[in-house]
């Protein structure tokens, strides 16, 4: 099957800070907004519903144990965390098939008590094609999130191209990449609160390792976004840090060169055309799963089983 050239875009514009009603309102605007404007993929950052949990990096006493004021605000969080059959993902997928667009957005995903950082990848036709969570959530990150499995490391075939995606530090897991590329994944998700510049050097790796395209998406949010959501924790984030979040969001092709340069500091969308002809070329002097590998002497082992604590007999 021909694939035509598509428009991706990134959307940089921040969610409405643990608010998941006004959140979704809002990703639905901007999904139209987007489309408009020709997307076909439309890709938001890490945790965009409700928001990157800012406060453990910066401000004092997050994690300290039995804070009331970390409670209050993990109690919020979770209060405005959606569950993947929910109302509101309904929503976001009537707006991605309004759209005619494939959307991947990041959540905070709740199951039972536990909450996931994932990846939701939604059809054009509005239908859940699947999700992934994060593997290993980073340093601070382990007080509020589990960890994933196996079974959501998955590239999704598409009428765009083969889709995949890992967040954040997952980046920086080699077996975790090469378990992707396996799979031909054509269009890589790198989802980040913000595409930092060693985030983006990973973008870049990643699109040159895997002679595919990938569109790195990043938040940008201010300060005073965030002590909006009226939670003591939140005013402790010092004054001096107005912009918490510097956005940065790319788009590279499969040899890590920009198709759009990082845009920091301002909310839009970045956008760029793909045509997955372009990697072929590149695939001649690096495949790294097929001609450039050598079974013989290395060889990967995954794990795709959904872990369960308990089996019912």
């Amino acid at each position: 099957m021909t694939i035509k050239p598509f428009i991706a875009t990134a959307i940089q514009h921040p969610p409405v800070f643990l608010d998941l009603e006004k959140s979704v309102e809002k990703a639905c605007d901007l999904i139209a907004q987007a489309a408009a404007e020709g997307a076909k993929l439309i890709v938001f950052g890490e945790t965009w519903l409700t928001g990157y949990p800012v406060w453990f990096d910066l401000a004092p006493g997050a994690a300290l144990w039995g804070s009331e004021a970390a409670n209050d605000v993990y109690q919020r969080l979770y209060a405005n965390s959606p569950k993947l059959g929910d109302s509101e993902i309904q929503r976001l997928g009537h707006a991605a098939k309004s759209a005619e667009a494939h959307v991947v957005i990041g959540l905070h995903e709740k199951e039972g008590s536990t909450l996931y950082n994932t990846i939701l990848y939604l059809g054009k036709d509005g239908e859940i094609m699947g999700h992934h969570r994060k593997l290993v959530p980073t340093y601070t990150e382990r007080l509020i999130w589990g960890r994933g499995d196996g079974s959501t490391l998955e590239v999704f075939d598409t009428p765009l191209g083969k889709l995949g995606g890992l967040i954040c530090w997952e980046h920086w897991m080699p077996l975790a990449r090469y378990a992707y590329h396996s799979q031909g994944e054509q269009i890589h998700v790198a989802q980040w609160p913000t595409v930092n510049e060693t985030h983006n050097i990973a973008s870049r790796h990643y699109a040159f390792e895997g002679r595919c395209f990938v569109i790195a998406a990043g938040t940008v949010l201010h300060r005073d976004e965030v002590l909006a959501a009226g939670l003591p924790i939140l005013e402790q984030i010092p004054e001096e840090d107005t912009l918490v979040m510097r956005g940065g969001s790319c788009i590279i092709g499969p040899d890590g060169k920009y198709l759009a340069e990082p845009v920091f500091d301002a909310p839009g969308f970045v956008t760029a055309e793909i045509d997955l002809t372009g990697s072929i070329p590149h695939s001649m002097t690096l495949d790294v799963t097929g001609h450039y590998s050598r079974p013989d002497v290395f060889t990967l082992e995954v794990n795709s089983e959904r872990q369960s604590n308990i089996e019912w007999k």
